[in-house]
């Protein structure tokens, strides 16, 4: 009686009710070891070269382009040539390094079998999106608050608005960490990765109006800038900064919303039928 008691469909349908916590519900352990020991710990092992790079960089652009010049004119009438690239050098470090994290990692663990590891562990693929593209995004972030606090010595941002400042930088680190994801499952070697790196991350950066304002370029020109979703967040950033915007700044989040969404639905599609990483 008690062996066909075990094998009654009540009896399993109550065994497969049970699953590994990450499948049923919120696996907050496993996420947590995902995004933050995996994720951003990993990043700020490297924190030389990861940290103190962009930063380097960022400032070697500043100098560049504003204090080597001898005379400083305005890019716009009131806003200093200083005071309207400084933002988009810091939101652009925020950008490449979500990118470059999400990306290179997983890029890195596809090479070297590690994302077996990850398949096995017990995590949604809508967790295992998250803790790539969160963990990449909180990356980027850091390295904006140092590279942000380190170009405040040279720039007076006298308008800063904490809510527009936040939520454009928020809102960039969460797209190019998606987009860097998303790289990262279909790249099969380093030049898959460096190709995208190379023709669409830093194309997007430097024609964003970082270093130019849009009525400055030509007219056959200017319409074309406003398909860059770059655009809106640097002008975004700008506005919350300095007080200046060549643009709406609820046009410019309803656009970087609806690229993270749909970012996000594709990234949690290609962790589901396992596009590029099934062994």
């Amino acid at each position: 009686m008690s062996g066909r008691e075990s094998t009654s469909p009540k009896a399993l349908l109550s065994f497969r009710a049970w699953r590994p916590l990450g499948y049923s519900r919120f696996n907050r352990l496993g996420f947590w070891t995902h995004y933050y020991k995996r994720g951003v710990l990993r990043f700020f092992r490297f924190g030389l070269e990861l940290l103190v790079g962009p930063l380097v960089s960022s400032l070697l652009f500043v100098l560049v382009f504003v204090v080597a010049q001898s005379e400083r004119g305005t890019m716009v009438p009131g806003v200093d040539l200083i005071q309207f690239i400084a933002p988009g050098i810091i939101l652009y470090a925020i950008a490449h390094t979500a990118f470059e994290n999400a990306a290179a990692m997983l890029v890195y663990e596809k090479m070297e079998g590690m994302i077996a590891d990850v398949q096995m562990a017990p995590l949604s693929p809508l967790e295992l999106l998250a803790g790539y593209a969160l963990s990449s995004a909180t990356c980027g972030l850091s390295v904006g608050i140092l590279v942000g606090g380190a170009t405040a010595l040279f720039v007076d941002f006298s308008s800063f608005d904490a809510s527009l400042t936040i939520s454009f930088a928020v809102a960039t680190a969460l797209l190019f960490g998606l987009l860097g994801t998303v790289v990262g499952l279909w790249a099969e070697r380093w030049d898959h990765y460096s190709a995208v790196e190379g023709f669409v991350v830093v194309p997007l950066g430097l024609l964003s109006g970082t270093f130019f304002s849009v009525e400055r370029l030509p007219e056959a020109f200017r319409e074309w800038i406003f398909f860059n979703p770059v655009f809106y967040a640097i002008d975004g950033f700008r506005a919350g900064l300095i007080g200046y915007a060549e643009s709406s700044q609820i046009i410019g989040l309803a656009f970087l919303t609806a690229l993270i969404l749909g970012l996000g639905l594709l990234g949690w599609r290609l962790f589901a039928v396992g596009y590029k990483i099934k062994p």
